[in-house]
Order: structure tokens, then sequence, then C-alpha cells
């Protein structure tokens, strides 16, 4: 078997067993999965196991003073859902997917915000493909989640190139099923995020053909449902709080959080260090630079005609969670 036959085997065998479509993988920690009596219990949903590999490295899920059950999803789109359907008491996402779930009606709000470095939210091809520019992806076939930062990203560099959404044709796929796509040919392009960027990059399987500097405003978010925040807005402030003090730590412990990363999420430890230590994550207060800054991507969406109505951000950020380190 050659060198790259297994490295193509262990990138597809990672896509398809950490991102089935749909999949939802209910993770406990040990002795944290359905609360004690007298202690309350936070539903908490992930993306690929980042949020969990960051307070889990950092020391911040001991000692707890409330019991966390997680549950993994593939991507934004069923996060969202999940939380919309009140399974979820608080999950990440980012600024293009909370969009989405508020143009559906969801009742959460985002309790807090951070940035990062766009580059890694970017589209992808094939190492040996032909395609160099962003004008280059006119009558090609990408590769995305709905309403996702990559679907966004995708949106914004083909405006700026000069093509329409009309010049490309979309293939709305979760994230296990458009990496196969990609390398049976059946799309010509995959608009994706961290880890996948970093593990399709490091793998050798695909390279990066537009980046998101310049297009994706980096913001993601903690959003929370409606519920929990009148329920729980003690245990929201903690978590927050514990939140951001390991982000903090990860940056000034970059081998051992990154060690801890791969180990969690099942990447390959290069892809780990990679797509962590470029992403630069910071965490920030919500002002009104920021509610801006997310109502410019929700009339971007609108103009796109990929929302049926205007949307106002405004309502959607709760601001009695300000960020402590």
């Amino acid at each position: 078997m050659t060198r790259s036959t297994l490295s193509r085997r262990r990138f597809l065998q990672y896509l398809t067993t950490t991102s089935a479509a749909g999949a939802l993988t209910t993770v406990a920690l040990p002795g944290v999965a359905f609360a004690q009596p007298g202690r309350p219990l936070l539903r908490a949903g992930d993306q690929k196991g980042g949020l969990r590999a960051l307070l889990d490295a950092a020391g911040e899920l001991r000692q707890l003073p409330y019991d966390i059950h997680w549950t993994e999803f593939p991507a934004a789109a069923p996060l969202a859902e999940a939380l919309n359907a009140g399974a979820l008491d608080c999950g990440p996402i980012g600024d293009a997917p909370v969009i989405f779930a508020l143009s559906a009606g969801a009742a959460i709000k985002i309790i807090g915000a951070n940035r990062s470095d766009a580059y890694g939210t970017a589209v992808l091809v094939a190492p040996d493909a032909a395609l160099r520019t962003a004008a280059d992806l006119r009558g090609k076939r990408i590769g995305t989640t709905r309403g996702s930062i990559g679907h966004f990203v995708t949106l914004k560099a083909i405006i700026a190139a000069g093509l329409s959404p009309d010049d490309v044709h979309f293939r709305f796929l979760p994230p296990a099923d458009t990496v196969t796509a990609l390398a049976s040919g059946s799309v010509d392009a995959w608009a994706t995020w961290e880890p996948y960027t970093a593990v399709a990059q490091t793998s050798g399987r695909a390279r990066v053909l537009v980046n998101g500097r310049g297009l994706w405003s980096g913001l993601s978010y903690l959003a929370a449902t409606d519920a929990a925040i009148a329920a729980k807005p003690d245990v929201l402030r903690d978590f927050l709080t514990r939140v951001v003090r390991a982000q903090d730590w990860s940056y000034r412990h970059v081998d051992a959080f990154s060690a801890s990363l791969a180990r969690i999420i099942g990447i390959p430890p290069e892809a780990a260090r990679l797509q962590f230590s470029r992403r630069a994550t910071a965490w920030r207060n919500i002002d009104d630079a920021l509610v801006a800054e997310q109502q410019r991507t929700a009339d971007f969406y609108s103009h796109v005609g990929l929302l049926r109505r205007p949307l106002d951000v405004t309502p959607t950020f709760d601001r009695q969670f300000p960020i402590k380190t």
C-alpha cells in the first residue's frame, strides 16, 4: 500500500467516522452524564469536540458546581436545529449559521462572542486541480453545508470575483459526504472550515483555493436558548467564564492543548496544531460594533436571496454575560 493510498484512506476514515450525515454523538465525561440529585444539568452542544477539548485540556471541567451532558455535532446546522428544538441549553455556532437559525424562528440568544483568523474557512480543491482563483469557480460544483460559514465565504468570494451565485452550482451536503464527493470528482470544490481544512491540508488531499481572510468576519458565538437563560443564568455565566479562561490557557500551552485536541476529536496531531495555532481565537464582549457587523452578514444573506425576509439581529444579543478572565 502506498503512502498516498494510506493518507487518503485515513483522511476519508476520519471524515466518515466523525462527521456522518446528521450524526449526533452523546459524549459523557467520566461521571458527568446526567445531573446528580440537587445539581443543575447543562446540556451543551459541541462541534467536532472542540469546545469540550478546550475545557478539558485547561482543567476547567474539574470541580464544576453543575453537571454537563455533551452532544457532538458535525456542523452548525444540526446543532442549531437541536437548540431550536430545546434539546440543548447552549452551543457554539458561527455568525452565518446563527442567522439561518434565527430566520427559522429559533428562540435563542447570543451570550458570548469570539473572533478568529478567517483563513481556515476556505474553499478547497484537489491538489492537482486546474482552478487557481475564485473566478475559476464559474460553472463548477461546490459542496458545502447550506448556511454554513463555508457557504458564506464562497458567496463572498465569487461576488468579489465578479460572478453571481447563479454562476456556480452548490451541492448541499454534510462534511463526510462532501469530502467523498471531492475525492471522487462529483464536486469540484469543497467550502468548509476548521478542523476539516487543516486535516485536508496536512493529509495532502486538498489545497486552499480561497481563504476567508477579508471575506468573513471570523466571528463565532456561544448561543443559548431563551429557556436556559431564564432557568440557568448562573450556570451559563460560569460556563462562559470557564471557556474564556480555557482559551487564554490554550495559547500559553500550545503543545499541551494541541495534543489534547487531537486526542479528543480524533484528528492527527499535526492537523490539530495547525488549525489551533492559526485561528488565534479571542473572546470579546458584545458591543454595538459587533452587532452592526452581524447585521451586515444578515443583510448580505438577504441580498443574495437566502433569507425569505430581512432580519434584525439586534434582539438576538444578550449582554448580561460580560466576558471575565
